[in-house]
């Protein structure tokens, strides 16, 4: 599934516009990479939460120069945690 079908859905299912639900959804997403960026955390009941954590620097070798040892650096990566309704919907 893409943005626009997830739009089609939600419009059928609510009755709003596919320009509402795009807002929506548009906003629901800056909302939680703000907070992520901030080193928030978001959390959706019986979904999941989104966190934010930092993966250290690492060792690593150049690709391109397998000889060559490099420093990879520390980057901070979103992560998802499910949460118990999804996890059990999801179990067959």
């Amino acid at each position: 599934m893409n943005k626009n079908t997830l739009i089609e859905k939600v419009s059928l299912d609510t009755g709003l516009s596919k320009k509402q639900v795009l807002d929506v959804i548009e906003s629901t997403i800056e909302i939680i990479i703000q907070e992520l960026k901030q080193g928030n955390e978001v959390k959706i009941s019986g979904f999941g939460t989104f966190l934010s954590r930092i993966r250290h620097s690492r060792g690593g070798v150049n690709p391109q120069n397998p000889k060559e040892r490099i420093t990879i650096p520390e980057v901070r990566v979103a992560k998802f945690k499910t949460g118990k309704t999804l996890r059990d919907a999801l179990k067959v």
